[in-house]
């Protein structure tokens, strides 16, 4: 089966209900490059309410994701469903929110960072 990665950081950016969703693509190899990734967007956008993320590693068969203190369920799981979907492998995708005011609920969580993810991929 045939898997694809990227062989660059890209980065997009979404706005929701003045919520500002960035979404941060990398190729990465191992947990510690990635767990470097998301200490680079932590550091390149400060002040952000949440950094959300999901990785999966091929030859270590491992996926990882994190909701940052997002409802349980509706950040790092829908991040992850995309790279699933698109067989991403040996990639991270950090989506960093910044707060706009507006609560989206749940439903509007798993929309916007399935969105972001899907946008930074393309």
């Amino acid at each position: 089966m045939y898997y694809y990665s990227v062989s660059d950081e890209v980065i997009g950016e979404i706005v929701i209900k003045k919520s500002r969703f960035i979404g941060y693509i990398s190729p990465v190899n191992s947990e510690t490059e990635a767990e470097d990734i998301v200490k680079k967007a932590k550091q390149k956008w400060p002040n952000a309410r949440h950094y959300c993320y999901a990785y999966v590693l091929r030859e270590q068969n491992l996926e990882r994701y994190s909701d940052d203190g997002e409802p349980s369920g509706t950040a790092g799981v829908p991040i992850l469903g995309v790279l699933r979907n698109q067989n991403l492998e040996n990639i991270i995708v950090v989506v960093t929110r910044y707060f706009g005011g507006t609560l989206l609920g749940a439903p509007g969580l798993v929309r916007a960072y399935s969105n972001a993810t899907s946008q930074v991929i393309q």
